[in-house]
């Protein structure tokens, strides 16, 4: 099935013409280069308020008019931008409660990006405003293809407008009853029972800081108030422009937001991609952008997302800004086109002349010209995307999926309590994500919430907490023949974060697991145990569970410490399905051996048959399948059969040596 808004890969990126208003000449150079790069595509106006709307009610679009019209003329699609991540200065001075309050009480002044309030009724009725004269204004541009809306959503306010908010949510969330809210967070510890509504404040250092669940609203209040916040931007849009998609860029896996949640919200999710490269470490970089990319289709239900960001040379932002090696960039936007993307963008389109980004990679230098290795590698990458038009709108139809759960992550971060100096979430769902990714299987990257049934294995690493209807789903998935994994410390808590009752996991998967988890045991830096599985020992680190087989097979067992001989790896036949246990933390090596036996045991099977060198990574989509070294060395893929080089044209079989950075595109 397909299904895109475009016939054609858009190459692009974010274009600031603003910045260049007092040499216009340079805009006109701008659209000869463009041609050259085989640029298809513009996004403008992200950081234009302050030239759109100088003073309160005055307005200049004259600029934005030309720019808009000489890029249509120019053959080229424009993604118009929402300016509310960065307002002007005369709103912040006029309407001061505009501006965000820290978490220390003190309200900041005006200065950087996103240091608005959410909540703010001025702050929304200026956006309102705004946004609905672009869209009165250029509704019927056909230059216009896509809105962009804001910029990198993210933090929070303190301020008193936001306290009233999160109170008025929580009487939502809890159905009026303060007795409710104080048995789901539990206020009887420690005295913190609360009267009345008022005496509720968000969490802070100087404040109350220990309670997880109310930690837990608050960051749920804070997501849904983004998700608020951007529906209140998106009004006018949805009314004068309904034709015209809408999407805002999302920040690889940060957690400030329910980005799962935010997705519904979008016709096209996309998101920003700056992997960093040649450190040292570009396989486990691979690996890890991989995962983001999946996980951002995912939340599209497969549906194809954007790169609306990525650097075409280096960023600025890191502590050592390392520069790419020649190919990089290229395999890098290759890979995201091989996971789903519709687009290839860059920011930016020309570097800055000042200002916090001038030194930040863009396709243009500041010397101004096409002659540069990075244009010339940016123009050919867009040859190779024009012949890529038949993947556009393609799905993807996985048989694995991974439950990396944004509200999960929030979870796991909070609580108090066994290892708490290791708790990186997401880097649990990567171990477990990348040995099906290295054996060319495609995998969904979902939410618990999402739906199991269309999958043979279900991977759910770390699932501490459970919202609403987990319980009922995992049962039910397994129990009509579905694998379903998951690891230590999991299904201990509801979405308050209140302990389940009769130990763990949850009374109700007890029989889908076949355990009882009695104990956890934790483990210091540079401690370790071990796990001994199919006759070959494994090493344990950081957190061990303590189980009890109450009818599961158990596969493998602890060797060392008073819990030697104690299981380690369970598997339970329940229903038609069968439920598996690892009871501890491993370095990713028990990972990579045990998904042999969960493939064959699900029946999965790898999207090609292409054999792959270490380093390469294959991916298919639609009818074409993307080879791709990411080793610090040549590489290889034996081919199962004859294809067609789609980059090249010429007709390929048997051994292909893929060179450092290099790829094939096979049909």
């Amino acid at each position: 099935m397909k299904k895109s808004f475009f016939n054609h890969i858009i190459h692009g990126g974010d274009y600031n013409p603003d910045q260049w208003i007092d040499t216009p000449e340079i805009w006109d150079e701008d659209m000869r280069l463009m041609n050259l790069a085989h640029v298809n595509s513009a996004t403008v106006g992200i950081f234009s308020w302050a030239m759109l709307e100088p003073e309160e009610g005055v307005y200049n679009f004259e600029f934005l008019d030309t720019i808009l019209d000489k890029l249509h003329q120019n053959g080229k699609e424009v993604i118009l931008a929402t300016p509310s991540g960065a307002r002007p200065v005369w709103l912040s001075q006029k309407y001061p409660e505009v501006l965000r309050v820290e978490e220390t009480g003190v309200r900041n002044e005006y200065g950087v990006r996103h240091n608005h309030c959410l909540t703010s009724p001025v702050y929304r009725e200026k956006v309102r405003n705004i946004n609905r004269l672009l869209a009165q204004r250029y509704k019927n541009h056909p230059a216009v293809k896509m809105w962009h809306i804001s910029n990198e959503y993210c933090g929070e306010c303190h301020c008193d407008l936001c306290q009233e908010a999160f109170r008025n949510w929580l009487k939502v969330e809890y159905h009026n009853s303060l007795d409710e809210l104080n048995f789901k967070w539990w206020n009887g510890f420690w005295s913190h029972q609360v009267t009345d509504w008022s005496q509720i404040n968000s969490p802070k250092f100087r404040g109350e800081n220990h309670v997880s669940a109310m930690k837990l609203a608050w960051r749920r209040f804070v997501s849904d108030s983004h998700i608020s916040f951007f529906e209140n931007e998106i009004a006018p849009l949805r009314e004068i422009t309904p034709d015209i998609p809408i999407t805002t860029n999302f920040m690889k896996l940060y957690d400030g937001i329910d980005y799962q949640a935010f997705a519904k919200k979008l016709d096209l999710v996309s998101w920003d991609n700056y992997p960093a490269w040649d450190k040292g470490n570009n396989l486990q970089e691979a690996c890890d952008t991989a995962f983001v990319h999946d996980a951002f289709r995912s939340m599209g239900g497969g549906k194809p997302f954007f790169m609306m960001e990525s650097t075409p040379s280096l960023v600025n932002w890191h502590n050592v800004n390392k520069l790419p090696r020649p190919g990089r960039q290229e395999l890098s936007s290759i890979q995201a086109v091989a996971h789903g993307a519709d687009s290839v963008q860059y920011f930016q389109w020309r570097k800055s002349r000042g200002g916090h980004e001038k030194y930040h990679g863009a396709v243009v230098d500041h010397c101004g010209h096409e002659n540069t290795r990075v244009f010339k590698e940016v123009s050919h990458l867009g040859e190779v995307l024009e012949k890529l038009s038949e993947v556009v709108g393609e799905e993807s139809n996985s048989q694995v999926a991974v439950v990396a759960d944004w509200q999960n992550s929030w979870a796991v971060k909070y609580f108090c309590g066994y290892n708490n100096d290791h708790r990186d979430y997401f880097y649990e769902c990567i171990k477990w994500y990348k040995p099906f990714r290295d054996k060319g299987i495609s995998v969904d990257v979902i939410a618990m919430d999402d739906d199991f049934s269309k999958y043979k294995l279900v991977i759910a690493p770390f699932l501490y907490m459970l919202k609403d209807g987990t319980i009922e789903r995992i049962e039910s998935y397994v129990k009509n023949g579905g694998s379903f994994v998951t690891t230590y410390l999991s299904c201990l808590v509801d979405k308050d974060d209140l302990c389940y009752l009769g130990g763990f996991p949850a009374n109700e998967l007890k029989d889908v697991f076949g355990i009882w988890c009695e104990e956890t045991d934790s483990l210091p830096e540079g401690m370790k145990n071990s796990a001994v599985y199919n006759g070959k020992s494994y090493d344990v680190v950081k957190v061990c569970d303590l189980l009890h087989s109450n009818g599961a097979t158990v596969l493998g067992e602890y060797e060392k410490d008073f819990y030697k001989s104690t299981p380690a790896v369970t598997e339970n036949s329940y229903g038609n399905g069968k439920a598996y246990y690892i009871a501890f933390r491993n370095d990713g090596n028990f990972a990579d051996e045990f998904a042999k036996k969960l493939i064959a045991d699900a029946g999965v099977t790898p999207d090609t048959a292409i054999e792959a060198g270490e380093g390469v990574t294959v991916r298919k989509r639609g009818e074409l399948i993307f080879a791709m070294n990411f080793a610090d060395g040549e590489s290889e893929i034996n081919l199962d059969k004859e294809y067609l080089n789609v980059a090249s044209g010429e007709t390929v079989s048997g051994k292909i040596k893929l060179p450092v950075c290099g790829y094939v595109i096979l049909k």
